[in-house]
């Protein structure tokens, strides 16, 4: 790295689609699933530093009570990039939330990483060791999950651009729970064919349970519904939950009128990259 900062944005990762279809010996599910990703989410600034720094602010830094044991820090133990790097992470996604938030941090330490000194030839490995989200998150882009989530297989994404509001009901949710009080009922594969077909066709096997545990979930859905997307779901194993439109003025009337009326829920706008 020069002596000047670099800056990237780790983007929100949804999932447009996420199939539950079986619980392994390893303790591990087997998932199929459709990563997108938002164009906002935490924001990082790294400089050159003697040694390895953590700093962290905004909204829900507080939330990480551990600069050195958090997902940034262990991002940077396992990739070269100099002497050290003094990284500011701006913590604007809600933590434990279906967002990919930690994972989305990783990613972008890894793209900075990349336009910074390049990546090694097995990066994908290094990051599947970070957590199940983190390859997906470091290219950002709409694509496939299979395996628990690390094997990655490209999609065509007629989706880029399409109007999102995410709204969370300010509760964490710890995705372990969620997966053991999933029924193990596997309900089928993935719908062939484009991004839309694949969303509307699809459905999030969490939800059901992620709801039991934390009951608002299945308000904030209530009131995204009626705020008249053509598709608003749970993200991941929650609590986030996510509403795609087909034009900014309908996603923005939907973001003031929960900013009228739901004051108390986190929400963000954006568009699907």
């Amino acid at each position: 790295m020069s002596g000047r900062p670099i800056a990237e944005t780790a983007y929100a990762k949804i999932n447009l689609a996420l199939h539950v279809r079986r619980r392994r010996e390893d303790g591990y599910h087997d998932l199929e699933t459709l990563f997108a990703f938002v164009d906002d989410g935490d924001r990082l600034t790294a400089r050159p530093a003697e040694r390895d720094e953590i700093m962290m602010r905004g909204e829900f830094a507080a939330q990480l009570d551990d600069p050195f044991g958090n997902i940034v820090a262990k991002a940077l133990t396992l990739l070269p990039h100099g002497r050290g790097w003094a990284v500011e992470l701006d913590k604007r996604l809600p933590v434990a939330a279906g967002l990919g938030g930690g994972s989305a941090d990783a990613g972008a330490v890894f793209r900075m990483i990349e336009a910074t000194r390049g990546l090694p030839d097995d990066w994908r490995a290094r990051a599947a060791k970070l957590g199940a989200d983190v390859p997906a998150c470091v290219r950002s882009e709409a694509c496939i999950g299979t395996g628990t989530g690390t094997d990655l297989a490209s999609v065509a994404n007629d989706l880029a651009g399409t109007p999102v509001l995410l709204v969370n009901p300010r509760i964490p949710l710890a995705t372990g729970p969620v997966f053991k009080a999933w029924d193990g009922e596997d309900r089928g594969p993935l719908p062939e064919g484009n991004l839309r077909h694949i969303a509307l066709a699809g459905r999030n096997d969490l939800e059901a349970p992620a709801t039991a545990i934390a009951a608002p979930i299945a308000e904030v859905l209530d009131a995204l519904r009626e705020t008249g997307p053509w598709l608003a779901r749970m993200s991941g194993s929650g609590a986030t939950c996510f509403a795609l439109y087909d034009d900014i003025a309908a996603r923005d009337a939907a973001a003031a009128r929960f900013a009228e009326v739901r004051s108390g829920w986190w929400q963000m706008t954006g568009v699907l990259r």
